[in-house]
């Protein structure tokens, strides 16, 4: 099978349970990540003979994608805020919303002295990384339940060449937090989503990506926001501030819990007009 043959059967495929914009754009990542070929490839030498190791690395990919799998987990790696970071399933996927989280946190530290951040919930790492890259003056700690998530984000760390403390600790312990010190910066992407929405979300998500990282209980959807809101009082120095992504239909509630803590608070909408971000300062 030559070249251009096999690439639209590979689209067709996934044209099974993927649009077909969503299926060009899989199908591309994969032959250009798997076999070194970009979509110029395959139209200049469209009778070209793919080496067996890359026309069977491609059918297994596909195999995996059938089934519903990341293309982020059957390729290893995913992109956030330009930079590559290594990914598998013990860690969620960057997704262009928690950028925008990110962006909130550049304006700050552009605007202010502040050195000291800490990420609760790192995951592959992508937060603290991106913001030790830009700014290498900062002094980060990272923090996860999972050690295997520690181990990814750890690497991602060592490949970008950026000095964060990785903490493997259950945030929800707050006898733990007496270890830490003051913070100019809190940011958290945790757990928001109630599990009984899980049976309304994507198979590729519920299947694959990290449960732990996803799901709250239905009664104590705020669990998280609660621990850091009670942390922050303790932790979050003079002028400081907390950079939270949060439910879209659950920011009101992050807001008022934060301010029932005497802080000020401020809801942000994302790309796609959705209340997605919350910060929140010490009422002065």
């Amino acid at each position: 099978m030559n070249l251009s043959t096999f690439y639209r059967n590979f689209i067709g495929q996934l044209q099974q349970i993927y649009s077909t914009h969503e299926a060009a754009n899989i199908t591309a990542m994969c032959f250009e990540k798997i076999a070194g070929i970009t979509k110029s490839d395959v139209i200049k030498n469209p009778d070209f003979n793919l080496l067996e190791i890359h026309f069977k690395n491609l059918e297994t990919s596909l195999s995996q994608l059938l089934l519903h799998k990341p293309v982020q987990y059957v390729l290893g790696e995913a992109w956030f805020y330009k930079l590559k970071f290594n990914v598998d399933e013990n860690v969620l996927i960057p997704r262009p919303e928690t950028e925008e989280l990110v962006n909130e946190v550049f304006n700050f530290l552009r605007e202010s002295s502040s050195k000291k951040i800490i990420d609760i919930g790192t995951g592959s790492g992508c937060i603290p990384i991106t913001i030790k890259a830009a700014h290498p003056e900062t002094t980060v700690t990272a923090i996860d339940i999972d050690e295997h998530a520690i181990a990814i984000a750890i690497k991602n760390a060592s490949i970008h060449k950026t000095e964060i403390e990785f903490v493997h600790m259950n945030f929800l312990d707050k006898n733990k937090w007496n270890d830490f010190e003051k913070f100019d910066v809190v940011i958290s992407n945790p757990p928001y989503i109630p599990i009984r929405e899980k049976e309304l979300m994507d198979k590729n998500v519920t299947n694959y990506e990290p449960h732990l990282a996803l799901f709250v209980p239905d009664e104590k959807p705020l669990l998280f926001y609660e621990a850091i809101a009670l942390f922050s009082k303790m932790h979050l120095a003079e002028n400081g501030k907390i950079f939270m992504e949060v439910h879209e239909i659950l920011a009101k509630e992050v807001s008022e819990l934060f301010s029932q803590h005497q802080f000020q608070t401020e809801i942000k909408k994302d790309i796609f007009e959705k209340e997605r971000m919350v910060m929140a300062t010490h009422c002065s």
